[in-house]
């Protein structure tokens, strides 16, 4: 009988292969209770990693196998975790005993809200750990299924399909490149946020663009309000005596 470690990427894989490639995927993307445990990033690239002749022992997954599954695992469990989400999520993510989800559902929920539903679907696929309770917090936020629908699917094969094409792509340039998959996944992960801080720097500048003009209006009106509220200047005032103007006589 086989011992396999679900957290750890290569008991998957050498168990199971592309198989296990889909179960793994489809836990993460949309089951809450299991999902924040699994691999997901680290499971991909050393799948794609693995789809590579480097050795010249021959391929031991097939690339088309891992693309399909991983595919298919990504889109089906963002929308089981959205289901799940609208007929019975909220009642889950208010338990008090769940502070873990209670925390990941209120980032899910400010993420959907900044980002709006199809940037926040796309960019949450690449993002750790907010994957997992992106789909069932749009679901209990009642997002339209199309446009969930929609976006989840373009972000679940943007994800894996980039990150197993990366990693089978590493494969064939580098021999032996197995010796440095755990410093390679881990620039892998930062890769994979640097979307994410784009976004985050992009929103940054809007926000100070769009206050600048307004302190310029601010100060204006403040210069102008002693102008308004100053007291009517007499004749005198208007003509000093020195250009008082000539009185003819009679």
């Amino acid at each position: 009988m086989i011992a396999v470690n679900p957290t750890d990427s290569a008991s998957v894989l050498a168990a199971f292969g592309a198989l296990g490639v889909l179960v793994v995927i489809f836990a993460e993307s949309g089951l809450l209770v299991f999902g924040f445990f699994l691999p997901g990033d680290t499971l991909l690239f050393p799948a794609g990693v693995l789809c590579a002749d480097s050795s010249g022992n021959g391929a031991r997954l097939e690339l088309w196998q891992v693309l399909l599954c991983g595919a298919v695992g990504a889109v089906a469990g963002g929308q089981v975790g959205y289901l799940l989400g609208r007929h019975g999520g909220k009642a889950l993510l208010a338990r008090p005993s769940s502070k873990r989800l209670r925390e990941g559902a209120g980032r899910a929920e400010r993420f959907l809200a900044r980002y709006g539903y199809g940037k926040a679907l796309v960019l949450g696929r690449f993002v750790p750990m907010l994957r997992t309770v992106l789909h069932p917090v749009a679901g209990a936020l009642d997002v339209p299924v199309r446009t969930f629908t929609l976006w989840q699917t373009v972000g679940g094969l943007l994800w894996t399909q980039s990150l197993v094409l990366a990693g089978y792509l590493l494969g064939t340039s580098v021999a032996h490149v197995e010796a440095y998959l755990i410093p390679t996944v881990a620039a892998v992960v930062v890769v994979s946020l640097l979307p994410l801080l784009w976004e985050a720097l992009r929103a940054r500048r809007a926000r100070a663009h769009t206050r600048a003009p307004r302190h310029v209006r601010d100060t204006s009106a403040v210069r102008k309000a002693p102008a308004e509220d100053a007291p009517e200047r007499s004749p005198e005032a208007e003509f000093p005596a020195s250009e008082s103007p000539v009185q003819e006589d009679d």
